[in-house]
């Protein structure tokens, strides 16, 4: 036993592309460069990065790429039976100032515009047989705690109650219920534009949030 490493913690990572209103979406850039950021800065001991995701900003119609996203960790998992794994997701809200680390999602597809599929859901519920819109669905995941160590190394994050009703709801509802359902993790963090928060900041962000994740969980 003596030999044997600690157990390592995979996190596997999404942003989102563009979508209406948000031409260039920042969670893309961070998503894309994060794996090469992370090793260029030094990776936290006992992390792995599983995979780094772009996803559609879509909901029903992207349903099916979003599961073969999920189901890839589980497959891994299987092969490494030593590691936890957390899904962490990352969307934009283009009028934030903060940080915003999602406590939950609610089962309620209400898209305030068409997604990139051209779907504009009015009060859906997203799993009909979870019950009506108003169920919701808590990370496991000690999200006060998450926060703090964010705050403590000078992030502007606070927590959140309220992913909205659009596809970043949508995505970590399904994310969440998959996450429960295959005894994994799964987060969900909103960022700013990169007007209100730079580039360089954000990228230190999600390189500090996955170091937290690793110390935490």
């Amino acid at each position: 036993m003596g030999s044997e490493g600690p157990a390592t913690i995979t996190i596997y990572v999404t942003g989102f592309k563009k979508f209406h209103g948000v031409s260039e979406n920042p969670t893309e850039t961070i998503v894309s460069n994060l794996t090469d950021y992370v090793k260029k800065n030094g990776s936290p001991k006992g992390l792995v990065i599983g995979s780094c995701s772009i996803l559609e900003t879509a909901g029903q119609g992207a349903v099916i790429p979003l599961y073969q996203t999920l189901q890839s960790a589980i497959s891994e998992k299987d092969a490494t039976s030593s590691s936890r794994i957390i899904w962490v997701h990352f969307g934009v809200n283009s009028g934030a100032t903060k940080f915003a680390i999602e406590h939950q999602a609610v089962n309620e597809a209400t898209f305030r515009c068409p997604d990139e599929m051209g779907w504009k859901p009015q009060k859906v519920p997203i799993i009909p047989s979870d019950g009506g819109i108003s169920h919701i669905r808590e990370t496991s995941l000690p999200v006060e705690e998450i926060t703090k160590a964010l705050a403590k190394k000078g992030f502007e994050v606070m927590t959140s109650d309220d992913a909205g009703r659009f596809v970043c709801n949508y995505v970590y509802y399904h994310s969440l219920r998959f996450a429960e359902q295959n005894g994994i993790k799964s987060l969900f963090v909103h960022v700013p534009l990169f007007v209100t928060i730079d580039e360089d900041i954000q990228m230190k962000f999600a390189a500090s949030l996955l170091e937290v994740l690793t110390s935490l969980c």
